[in-house]
C-alpha cells in the first residue's frame, strides 16, 4: 500500500462521523435519483410493452350509428395500419351491497373472440362464448372492490331494460390502465367499471345490427397524426362524430404520462438538493483537513511528492466519502424503488408490472456525485497543491479579533464573554456563516417541498368539492332530454335543489392553435355548481360569449376581449365566433362554459338537458338512488362522497408515503449540514475552548461558545429555507402543470412550522454529540498544539 493510501485511510478514520454525514447526505440524493428513474423504466417500458403487446390505438373517434359499409373506406385512409369498430354504451349497474348505481362502459367484443385493436388480457376465467348470450367480463378493478368472480352475476340497466349478465372472465385492457368516469378527475374503483360483452348481445339491445358507434385506428409508423384526425372527422361527419382524438388525449393515456412527467421531475429537482448540499459540505469539511495539515503538506512536498500528487491524495479522499454514499443510496434507491412499483401497480393496471433496474441511471448517478464532489472540493484542493513548502511550515496568521459592528452598536459590557466570541467568529468569517446558514436552509426547504404536495391536494379538494361543487349527484342522460324529464328529475322524493346543463362537443379555435373541448351551459346564478376566480370569488354567468378556465386559455394563448371560433361537433354542427368574456380558475380539466339559454340558441334547440346537478337529503338518499335507477334515460350518477373518498384511498396515501420518505431526507441533510458545521467548528477552536476550560470557564460556559454558533445558524436558516422551499414549491408547481391538473401554489402554516422544527430538532440531536465532545477534551493535549 503506497504511503498517501495509507494517509488516507488514516483520514477517514479520523473524519468518520463528518465522512458519514457527508455520506448520507450523497445517498439520500442518489436514493432520490435512482428511486424515481427505476420507477420510471418500470412504468415507461411497461406501458410500451403493454400497447404493443395488445395493439392499443392510436386515434379514437365516437359517432352515433355508422354504418359497417362505410368501413372499408376508413381501412384507405393513408397512414392507417388497422381498424377497428365496435359498440360502446354506459348503462347504470345495480351492484348487490350498493344502495347507490354504479356506472359501467360497456364495450363490445367479435365473434371471434378478441378485437382488432385494444385487446384484452384475461387474468381470471374465460373470454366471452360467441354461442352464449348473458355473459360479460369485467375489468379487474372493479371486481376486485367488490370481490366478484367469475360465476358471479350481475343486473344492468340496458336501454331501459333490467338485464341479467354472467360473470366468466376478470380482464385488463390498455385502454383502461386506471379508470376514471369521463367527467370525474379520480378514479372510483366501486362506481365505475368496464364491462366486455358480446357484439351480437349489444346490437340487440340497442338496435344496432350492421352499425358501430365507436371506431379505433392504428397508424403505420411515421404517419401524420393530424392528417388522419382531418380525414376520419370527414367521413364520419355525416354519422354523428363528435371529433377523433389522439391517444395523447385519451384519459388512461393522459394520467400515465402525467405520471411519469412527475418521476422525471423528481429524479432532476431533488438530486439537484442533495448533492449541492453535499457538495458544500466536502468543500468545507477538505478546506479544514487542508487548513489542519499545513505542515503536512509541506513535509510531503519536501519529500519530493509532486502537487500532482498530493492533489490526487485529497481528490480520492473526496472520492471515497462520495463513492460511499453513492453505492449505499443506490442500493436504497433500488429498494424504495420496488416499493414504488408496487404502490404503482395497485394503482395502474398491468398484467405484470416489475422492476426495471435503470443501469444508465446507476452510471450517471456516479458521474453525477463524482462531478459535484470535485466540482465542490477544487478550490481547496488547489489551495493545497499552489501551498509553497516554507509558507506551509509556518502556522496560519491568527485571525482578527478586534470587536464587531454588532458590539459596537451596544452599550458596553452588554454581551457575556462567550456571547462576544460568538458573534466575533460569525462576523470574522461572514462567507463561510453564509454557507452554513444556506446548508441548513436547504434542509428547511426541502420539508417544505415534501410537504406542499398534501397542502395543494388539500386545497385542491376544499376548492372542487366545497367552494365550487356543492351538489350531492351529477346525474348524466343517455340522450338530452325536454323539460318534463327535468321537472320529473327535479321533483324526485328527497331532492332539494337541483340544476340543469346542456353539454356539447366542441373544437375551439384561436389563430393557428385549437383545442377539442367540451362546453358546458350552466345557469347564470347556479348555486350547486359555482364557477369562481382564483380569489374564490363567484364568477356570474354573463348573457352573452363564452367563459374559458384559465388552462384552457393559456393552451390557446387567449385573453379576456379575445374572439374565438367554435366548431360545435354535434347536431346541426354550426360554427360560432364568440367573444371570451370571462376566465374561472379550475384545478382539473380543460372546460368552457356559458349561458345556458344562449347555448340553446346557438344550437337552434328547444330547452333541454345533458345532465343535473342535485342537492340531496341525506336521510332520503337511498330512495333517490332507487328512483334514477328505474329511469332508462339516466346515463350515470356520480356521487361527489364518493369522489372525495377515492381522493383518500388513492392519492392521499401515496402523498403520505412520500412524504415520510421526504421528512427522512430532510432530517439527513439538517444533521449532515448542523453535525460538519460543529465539529469542523470544534476542531478548528479546540484550543481556545480548552483554555477557557483552564482559566475557569465551566462546560456550559464553553459549549456556548461552540453551539451558540450552531443556535445563530438554524435561527438564520429557518426563514431563508421558508422563502426557499416557497420558490422550489412554486418551480415544482409549474414543472408538474398538465392538462389532467394543476397544483396550486398553496402552503398552510403547519407546513412551515413542521419544517422548523425538523431542523431544530435535528440541530438540538447534532449539538448532543457534539456538546459530549466537548466534555471530553484533552485539555493538555489540545494545549500542547503548536502555535
Amino acid at each position: 500500500m503506497l504511503k498517501l493510501d495509507r494517509k488516507l485511510l488514516r483520514d477517514l478514520v479520523h473524519l468518520r462521523g463528518q465522512a458519514t454525514a457527508i455520506g448520507l447526505v450523497i445517498a439520500a440524493g442518489v436514493a432520490t435519483f435512482v428511486m424515481s428513474m427505476c420507477a420510471y423504466r418500470s412504468l415507461e417500458t411497461t406501458r410500451a410493452r403493454v400497447y404493443d403487446e395488445y395493439l392499443f390505438a392510436d386515434v379514437f373517434s365516437s359517432t352515433g350509428r355508422s354504418p359497417n359499409a362505410i368501413i372499408p373506406r376508413l381501412k384507405e385512409i393513408p397512414g392507417v395500419a388497422a381498424v377497428d369498430t365496435r359498440l360502446v354504451y354506459d348503462v347504470l349497474l345495480d351492484v348487490p351491497g350498493m344502495s347507490e348505481p354504479a356506472t359501467a362502459r360497456l364495450i363490445s367484443i367479435p365473434d371471434s373472440g378478441q378485437s382488432r385493436l385494444n385487446q384484452v388480457y384475461i387474468g381470471r376465467g374465460r373470454m366471452l362464448d360467441p354461442l352464449r348470450t348473458g355473459e360479460v367480463v369485467v375489468s379487474e378493478v372493479f371486481a376486485d372492490a367488490h370481490g366478484f368472480v367469475p360465476g358471479d352475476q350481475l343486473r344492468a340497466i340496458v336501454n331501459g331494460k333490467i338485464q341479467e349478465m354472467s360473470i366468466v372472465g376478470i380482464a385488463l385492457s390498455p385502454e383502461y390502465v386506471i379508470q376514471v368516469q369521463p367527467g370525474s378527475i379520480l378514479p372510483d374503483d366501486k362506481r365505475f367499471g368496464i364491462l366486455w360483452v358480446s357484439q351480437n348481445d349489444l346490437e340487440a339491445a340497442f338496435d344496432m345490427a350492421g352499425a358501430f358507434n365507436s371506431v379505433s385506428l392504428r397508424l403505420a409508423y411515421g404517419s401524420q397524426v393530424e392528417e388522419t384526425i382531418e380525414v376520419l372527422d370527414r367521413l364520419l361527419k355525416p354519422y354523428g362524430s363528435v371529433g377523433a382524438y389522439s391517444r395523447d388525449e385519451q384519459i388512461s393515456h393522459q394520467y400515465l404520462s402525467d405520471e411519469l412527467t412527475q418521476l422525471r421531475g423528481m429524479a432532476v429537482m431533488a438530486p439537484a438538493i442533495f448533492l449541492g448540499v453535499a457538495a458544500f459540505l466536502l468543500n468545507v469539511a477538505i478546506s479544514r483537513i487542508i487548513t489542519q495539515q499545513r505542515e503536512q503538506i509541506a513535509t510531503l512536498k519536501a519529500f519530493g511528492y509532486s502537487n500532482f500528487e498530493i492533489g490526487a491524495h485529497y481528490f480520492n479522499l473526496v472520492l471515497v466519502i462520495a463513492m460511499l454514499g453513492t453505492v449505499v443510496g443506490i442500493i436504497v434507491g433500488f429498494v424504495l424503488g420496488d416499493s414504488m412499483v408496487g404502490a404503482y401497480d395497485a394503482f395502474y393496471k398491468f398484467p405484470s408490472l416489475d422492476l426495471v433496474p435503470d443501469w444508465f441511471a446507476v452510471a450517471i448517478a456516479f458521474l453525477m456525485t463524482t462531478t459535484a464532489s470535485l466540482v465542490g472540493t477544487f478550490f481547496a484542493v488547489r489551495s493545497a497543491v499552489l501551498l509553497p513548502p516554507a509558507e506551509a511550515m509556518r502556522p496560519e496568521p491568527p485571525p482578527s479579533y478586534q470587536p464587531s459592528l454588532i458590539e459596537r452598536m451596544l452599550p458596553a459590557k452588554t454581551l457575556p464573554p462567550e456571547v462576544r466570541m460568538v458573534v466575533r467568529n460569525i462576523t470574522r468569517r461572514p462567507i463561510k456563516a453564509s454557507l452554513s446558514v444556506l446548508g441548513i436552509s436547504m434542509a428547511v426547504a426541502v420539508m417544505i417541498l415534501g410537504n406542499f404536495s398534501l397542502d395543494a391536494m388539500n386545497y385542491m379538494m376544499y376548492f372542487q368539492f366545497e367552494l365550487a361543487q356543492r351538489q350531492d349527484l351529477s346525474v348524466t342522460f343517455v340522450e338530452p332530454v325536454t323539460e318534463s324529464v327535468m321537472y320529473e328529475v327535479q321533483n324526485l322524493d328527497g331532492v332539494l335543489a337541483s340544476e340543469t346543463t346542456r353539454s356539447i362537443s366542441t373544437r375551439i379555435k384561436f389563430q393557428n392553435r385549437s383545442r377539442r373541448v367540451g362546453i358546458m351551459g350552466v345557469e347564470p346564478d347556479a348555486k350547486l355548481f359555482r364557477l369562481l376566480d382564483a380569489d374564490e370569488n363567484p364568477v356570474r354567468v354573463p348573457d352573452f360569449g363564452i367563459m374559458l378556465n384559465t388552462k384552457l386559455a393559456e393552451l390557446l394563448g387567449v385573453e379576456i376581449g379575445d374572439l374565438i371560433v367554435v366548431e360545435v361537433l354535434e347536431d346541426k354542427r354550426p360554427t360560432l365566433t364568440m367573444k371570451v368574456a370571462a376566465l374561472v380558475e379550475e384545478y382539473a380539466g380543460v372546460n368552457a362554459y356559458m349561458n345556458k339559454q344562449r347555448l340553446h340558441e346557438a344550437l337552434f334547440e328547444s330547452n333541454v338537458a345533458s345532465g343535473a346537478f342535485l342537492k340531496v337529503d341525506p336521510n332520503r338518499i337511498n330512495t333517490v338512488f332507487a328512483e334514477l335507477e328505474r329511469r332508462p334515460g339516466v346515463g350515470s350518477v356520480s356521487i361527489k362522497d364518493a369522489a372525495m373518498k377515492s381522493f383518500e384511498k388513492t392519492v392521499a396515501e401515496n402523498i403520505m408515503v412520500m412524504r415520510s420518505f421526504i421528512i427522512v431526507f430532510a432530517g439527513v441533510i439538517a444533521i449532515g449540514v448542523v453535525y460538519n458545521t460543529a465539529r469542523i467548528s470544534l476542531s478548528e477552536r479546540s484550543r481556545d475552548l480548552a483554555t477557557m476550560r483552564v482559566v475557569g470557564f465551566t462546560n456550559s460556559e464553553v459549549s456556548t461558545v461552540l453551539l451558540g454558533e450552531i443556535a445563530a445558524f438554524t435561527i438564520a436558516a429557518i426563514p431563508l429555507g421558508w422563502l426557499i422551499g416557497y420558490a422550489l414549491a412554486g418551480a415544482m408547481a409549474a414543472g408538474l402543470d398538465t392538462d389532467n391538473y394543476r397544483i396550486p401554489l398553496v402552503i398552510e402554516r403547519g407546513t412551515f412550522v413542521l419544517a422548523g422544527l425538523v431542523v431544530v430538532a435535528s440541530t438540538v440531536l447534532s449539538a448532543w454529540v457534539v456538546q459530549r465532545r466537548v466534555a471530553r477534551l484533552d485539555l493538555i493535549g489540545v494545549l500542547k498544539t503548536r502555535e
